[in-house]
């Protein structure tokens, strides 16, 4: 199991979240996903504990409570849910090249 960390300060970091989370029990890793295209941290975390009663006490105590000028969301974090629909295959030919009014822009000189 996973605890999902929501609304977290830009500047915490993986040694900030331990600390909070040990006081709960044992924690075995936390994650701070960042953004491809910046690499700015994107404002939320998982963090992994050794049992489901020392989750389950951190998500009870922490969920709300303020942290670093923030209220934090704390809970369960929820399977990861595939992305668009009917699988990779997209289909259709060729084409492209046109804006949103369909028009070509690859003959037009400004």
């Amino acid at each position: 199991m996973s605890i999902y960390v929501g609304n977290l300060s830009y500047q915490v970091t993986q040694e900030d979240l331990s600390a909070v989370f040990a006081e709960y029990g044992t924690v075995k890793r936390v994650q701070l996903p960042t953004d491809r295209e910046t690499g700015r941290l994107r404002g939320f975390a998982f963090v992994e504990m050794d049992s489901d009663a020392e989750e389950t006490a951190a998500i009870e105590a922490l969920d709300g409570a303020e942290w670093m000028g923030r209220d934090m969301k704390v809970n369960k974090a929820k399977p990861r849910e595939e992305r668009g629909g009917g699988g990779g295959y997209r289909g259709g030919g060729g084409g492209g090249g046109g804006d949103r009014r369909g028009n070509n822009n690859f003959s037009r000189r400004y």
